[in-house]
């Protein structure tokens, strides 16, 4: 295979699992819990534990692909993220309790966590620095496609979500298989000291920050926002289906988020995204009265998390040029505490003060990333090459 085709091939596969670990494993649960409420007798409550619970699997996966990346390398662990995913989303489909739906959540969620970190290092190493902007705002944008894949399937499923569940893991299956041959074999270079000396650079703390408050806002909509459809806005299953569907469309705008940071720089580009977040929070509150509003509401958050996720991306693979991995698993680590801390929080001020006051929090939690700036912070000398290509993303 040519090299172009090569990085094309590494980028789609790339693309796919994502779709299958973020798109199907970690958000499709938001999408479906009205049937699996209903089904497994679910408070909201527990709904917002289980979803807490998903997301604290991510964190353990991310320390996993770090602390065994450089045993298995980069293939290793992307294939172990799609094994992860088929096993999860194989057990939800024959989930016959509560406990047993925690648990196949989880493992779905751990898959999430391994997913990212193998595939920007197989990037760094395959891709020269200009082009790795637009290759992992590719991959990420993965995300999107499982929304609306996950949508489309509701749609043409209805009510039947163990059948649905059943698909994903014979499509997690597929991509799995598909990994091993796209993934190069090497593993991301060791780095003396990398983790520790990683964690003290300036600029990491405000990145940490920024992404645990938008990771503890987004759990608004990716685990209750269904809920809101059906509770607040009135929006029967196919509705529900539709608007999911629209908000991955949205999110597909993120792949564009390399060239929204090297015209606009990450800080203002994050502020653009989180803005965006915040409107459409707004714009799901007046839903009630103009239900039209929250299929608007849907794409605006999808591109806009799409796009601040991708932001953080881009920003922490520059800080650690020399550490893809680490550079993209410490700010989506912190993505994924906050979504593990706001997860039950809403679901209890959506349990006992309403949609408003959780629309409202979110938007909080959002205008409070806003506040922590990402500009420009000196790079160690292994990295200057790389982070020179940054300067313009860099400012504030």
């Amino acid at each position: 295979m040519r090299p172009a085709a090569r990085d094309g091939n590494l980028v789609a596969a790339g693309f796919a699992l994502t779709a299958l670990t973020y798109g199907l494993g970690r958000f499709a649960y938001g999408l479906l819990l009205p049937q699996l409420r209903e089904a497994l007798s679910l408070g909201t409550v527990a709904a917002g534990w289980i979803g807490g619970g998903a997301f604290a699997a991510y964190c353990a996966g991310v320390l996993l692909a770090a602390l065994g990346g450089d045993r298995l390398g980069e293939r290793g662990v992307a294939v172990l993220a799609g094994l992860t995913a088929t096993a999860g989303l194989g057990l939800v489909a024959l989930a016959p309790s509560v406990p047993v739906l925690g648990a196949a959540l989880a493992l779905a969620g751990l898959s999430t966590g391994l997913t990212s970190p193998p595939l920007a290092s197989a990037v760094a190493r395959r891709f020269a620095a200009p082009a790795r902007p637009s290759a992992n705002g590719t991959i990420n944008a993965g995300t999107a496609a499982g929304i609306v894949l996950s949508g489309a399937a509701a749609l043409a499923f209805a009510a039947a979500w163990r059948e649905l569940y059943a698909l994903f893991a014979l499509a997690g299956a597929a991509v799995t298989a598909w990994l091993w041959f796209a993934v190069p074999p090497g593993r991301d270079g060791p780095s003396a000291g990398a983790p520790a000396r990683g964690l003290a650079r300036p600029g990491l703390a405000p990145l940490c920050a920024a992404a645990f408050l938008m990771g503890a806002s987004s759990t608004v909509v990716w685990t209750f926002g269904a809920d809101m459809l059906r509770g607040e806005a009135g929006f029967a299953g196919a509705r529900i289906a539709a608007a999911w569907m629209v908000l991955g469309l949205g999110g597909l705008a993120g792949g564009l988020t390399g060239r929204l940071v090297g015209h606009l720089g990450t800080g203002r580009a994050h502020r653009l995204a989180l803005s965006g977040m915040v409107l459409g929070y707004a714009l799901l509150a007046m839903a009630p009265a103009l239900p039209t509003l929250a299929f608007a509401a849907m794409a605006l958050f999808g591109a806009a998390y799409i796009a601040s996720s991708g932001v953080l991306l881009i920003r922490g693979t520059a800080l650690l040029a020399d550490r893809a991995g680490l550079g993209l698993g410490i700010p989506f680590l912190a993505i994924a505490v906050g979504q593990m801390v706001g997860a039950p929080l809403l679901g209890a001020v959506l349990a006992g003060s309403g949609a408003l006051a959780a629309l409202a929090l979110s938007a909080a939690l959002a205008g409070g990333a806003m506040a922590w700036r990402m500009g420009a912070a000196p790079q160690p000398a292994a990295a200057a090459p790389v982070a020179s290509r940054h300067q313009k993303g860099d400012r504030p």
